[in-house]
């Protein structure tokens, strides 16, 4: 059986611009890059609600977070390029031209610069509890080799041993951060879900504005995740409760034929163009393709359906709207959005030949695209009241 192709979804961006223009705002917390939830199979927004992230390093006077490869400044209120190149004596052009962003540019406080070279490292003298970059930890050491060592050179007829001398510190520990640069077309929360981090944590390590807006060229630095909790232990077999008697020799056992349970059957997936009756014509959506339902909707899983079609077959707007946008997904395959009454919005992946234009008019089964060939050629269709993904089954029967 064919595996049909997850549309990428997760890593067809839509706008911001675009997006802004369908009514939502960024701190309603939806997710605005389209192109990570479309098909959603590998979706990891979830799990990143749930990733607990180290705090950022504190810096120095200067503002100056150091690390074995690279620094950065962290901007006070009121900074500007000018007045950070000045504080970490750092040419202000060469500073501004490293972050992509003009020498006088307003900076937010706690936004994040980083530095084209190394400057002085942090230090008592400033304002730095230690010396040095933060370097990581020391793995732990088994059998204490110093502590052994002392022992083993100590005379014969020692009857005192001296203990080892601990290991100074020379910096502050703690792990480097990755460092991203952002690249057209990324979002904070398409940044966020390529790393499996909260994008409120990032907003909070980079000093992002309510709007979590980015820009390219900026460099983010990615909050450490803090290593999961343990899952609890399992009870061994039959503690706290009685363990179970075996069955008695002069006790036969049961028919294994009478207790056998008979194995479930798969429903067959359904093929709704095949079994378009009279009340379907009515539906509130039509069908944007013929074909079966192969993956269903599962929130979180799939926001959508996908339909099996051969390639070529004709897509047709499942109900009359406007063509609300016109994307790409990271695989560059066309992603097609129409508006209808009510704020629903329809979703087309999949698609080639798009045949309409932004903000134009389109009636109820108007052909608008062209299921895309590839190995395992459909459609994978959503609907959204609002932005909130639902399943499409009702809505086309």
């Amino acid at each position: 059986m064919a595996v049909f192709p997850t549309f990428r979804g997760p890593g067809a961006l839509l706008c911001g611009a675009a997006l802004m223009t369908l009514g939502a705002c960024a701190n309603s917390g939806f997710d605005f890059d389209l192109r990570d939830n479309l098909g959603n199979a590998f979706d990891t927004s979830d799990a990143a609600l749930a990733v607990r992230t180290e705090a950022r390093p504190r810096p120095d006077s200067r503002g100056v977070i150091s690390y074995p490869n690279y620094q950065v400044v962290v901007a006070r209120r009121g900074d500007t390029v000018n007045t950070i190149a000045a504080r970490v004596g750092l040419s202000a052009d060469e500073l501004a031209r490293y972050n992509g962003m003009p020498q006088d540019l307003p900076l937010r406080r706690g936004e994040i610069v980083a530095l084209p070279r190394r400057v002085a490292e942090p230090s008592p003298a400033t304002g730095a509890r230690t010396s040095g970059p933060i370097l990581p930890a020391p793995a732990p050491v088994v059998g204490t080799p110093i502590a052994n060592d002392t022992i083993s050179s100590a005379p014969l007829d020692s009857s005192v041993i001296q203990p080892a001398a601990p290991r100074p510190t020379t910096g502050p520990e703690g792990q480097e951060p990755i460092r991203h640069k952002v690249k057209r077309g990324e979002t904070a929360y398409s940044v966020a879900r390529q790393y499996g981090i909260p994008v409120k944590a990032l907003a909070e390590w980079n000093g992002l504005s309510g709007d979590l807006a980015i820009r390219e060229g900026q460099f983010l630095l990615i909050p450490v995740a803090l290593s999961m909790p343990a899952p609890p232990p399992q009870s061994p077999p039959g503690s706290g409760s009685l363990a179970p008697v075996p069955p008695s020799a002069a006790q036969p056992l049961p028919d294994e034929k009478a207790t056998a349970e008979k194995p479930k059957e798969t429903p067959p997936s359904p093929a709704l163009a095949a079994e378009k009756t009279k009340a379907s014509d009515t539906a509130r959506f039509v069908l944007p393709v013929n074909g079966p339902i192969i993956r269903t909707f599962k929130k979180g899983k799939n926001d959508g359906i996908d339909i099996s079609a051969s390639a070529g077959s004709p897509v047709r707007a499942a109900d009359a709207g406007t063509v609300a946008a016109i994307t790409r997904d990271t695989d560059q395959i066309p992603i097609l959005v129409l508006r209808h009454a009510d704020n629903i919005l329809t979703v087309y992946a999949g698609v080639e030949s798009i045949s309409v234009q932004k903000g134009q008019t389109v009636k109820r089964g108007q052909e608008i695209a062209k299921v895309r060939g590839g190995a395992a050629p459909g459609l994978h269709f959503e609907v959204r009241e609002g932005f909130d993904s639902v399943d499409p089954v009702p809505y086309v029967n």
